[in-house]
């Protein structure tokens, strides 16, 4: 008995696939890019990061001091007492419970006040002075004091 035709198409695919192979590898031989110079193969980087083949202009180029690098955290420095008092207006207050808002006049935020952190009575539309601390919710103000 001959060859099944199950049996020709298996082999006749396998040439194929054969054949489909060495075409590619001779494509990949002719367009290979060997025998490149040196500046051909170089990459550059430009001022934003990215990968350049041109070099960067020499007159762009940054002077940087080894002593002016910092690496990790900046040392702690205290703010001084001018930039911990605040300004701000009272936007809401009731004195009936004992707590209001003040709108920082720089940051525009809604601080939380209490009763207790106050140094005079204050009512709403005041413009008042004070400090900023952290609570458990957020942030309060403390020695809150009318403006002059």
């Amino acid at each position: 008995m001959g060859e099944t035709w199950n049996k020709k198409e298996r082999e006749k695919k396998k040439r194929k696939e054969k054949q489909d192979k060495l075409e590619k590898k001779q494509e990949r031989k002719d367009n290979a890019k060997d025998g490149k110079s040196l500046d051909e193969m170089m990459a550059y980087v430009d001022e934003n990061g990215n990968l350049s083949a041109t070099p960067p202009d020499p007159r762009k180029k940054i002077r940087v001091n080894v002593e002016d690098i910092e690496i990790g955290v900046p040392k702690y420095v205290p703010p001084t007492e001018a930039e911990l008092i605040r300004k701000g207006k009272v936007t809401f207050f009731n004195g009936a419970k004992g707590f209001g808002f003040i709108k920082d006049l720089a940051s525009q935020e809604s601080i939380f006040v209490h009763v207790n952190s106050l140094s005079e009575s204050i009512s709403e539309n005041d413009m008042v002075t004070f400090e900023v601390e952290m609570g458990h919710k957020g942030p309060n103000a403390v020695k809150v004091r009318l403006s002059k």
